[in-house]
C-alpha cells in the first residue's frame, strides 16, 4: 500500500467515524416496527389523561397514528422519535391527511439519545429489555407528574405501574413519574 492509499484508507475511516457519531449513518433499529391497534391507541391516551396541555412523545412512532391520534383528539402538541427514515416520512403524510401537521413533529432519532425533558406524557410499544434499558433514562430525565404508557410491555419488576388495563386482549401499563 502506498502513502496515497493509506491517506486515502485514513480519511474514509475518520469521516464515517464522525457521519456515525453524528447519526448521519443510518443506525438499525432495537426493535421492528408493529403497528399499535386503533383501539389499544386510544386506552394508552385515555389512560395517560392526555390534555391539549401536553407534550406526547412517543418512542418508535412508526407511521405516527399515536402522535397523530394525541394532536387530533386531544389538541396535545406531540413528537415521534423513529429511526426508519420511510416511516418518518409516511407519519408527516399521515399527519398531513389527519390535519394536524402544525401540531406534531416527526424526528429521525435513537430514542435512547433524545432528550426526552419536555415531555408530559411518554408513550411505548417496545419490548420488555428495551423498556429496562429506558428506565434509568426516565428517572433522570422526566419531570415528575410525567405519564409513561406502554403498549403490552411493563417496566422491569421493582417499577410498578400505577395501572395495569386490558384492552383487546392485551395489556396497557401506566407509570407516573414522583
Amino acid at each position: 500500500m502506498n502513502l496515497w492509499q493509506i491517506l486515502k484508507a485514513s480519511l474514509a475511516l475518520a469521516v464515517t467515524t464522525l457521519a456515525a457519531s453524528a447519526g448521519v449513518i443510518a443506525q438499525t433499529p432495537d426493535i421492528h416496527y408493529v403497528p399499535t391497534p386503533d383501539a389499544v391507541v386510544s386506552a394508552m391516551l385515555d389512560l395517560a389523561g392526555v390534555t391539549a396541555a401536553d407534550v406526547v412523545y412517543d418512542l418508535g412512532s412508526g407511521d405516527g397514528r399515536i402522535v397523530i391520534e394525541a394532536a387530533r383528539k386531544y389538541g396535545a402538541r406531540a413528537v415521534g422519535i423513529e429511526l426508519d427514515p420511510e416511516l418518518n416520512k409516511k407519519a408527516a403524510r399521515n399527519a398531513e391527511k389527519a390535519g394536524v401537521a402544525g401540531k406534531v413533529t416527526f424526528v429521525r432519532a435513537d430514542f435512547f439519545k433524545t432528550d426526552l425533558s419536555d415531555a408530559s406524557v411518554v408513550t411505548l410499544f417496545l419490548s420488555p429489555n428495551i423498556n429496562a434499558r429506558l428506565q434509568p433514562k426516565f428517572r433522570r430525565e422526566l419531570k415528575p407528574g410525567t405519564r409513561i404508557v406502554s403498549h403490552r410491555f411493563p417496566m422491569p419488576p421493582d417499577w410498578k405501574p400505577d395501572r395495569d388495563l386490558t384492552v383487546k386482549g392485551t395489556h396497557v401499563f401506566l407509570w407516573t413519574i414522583r
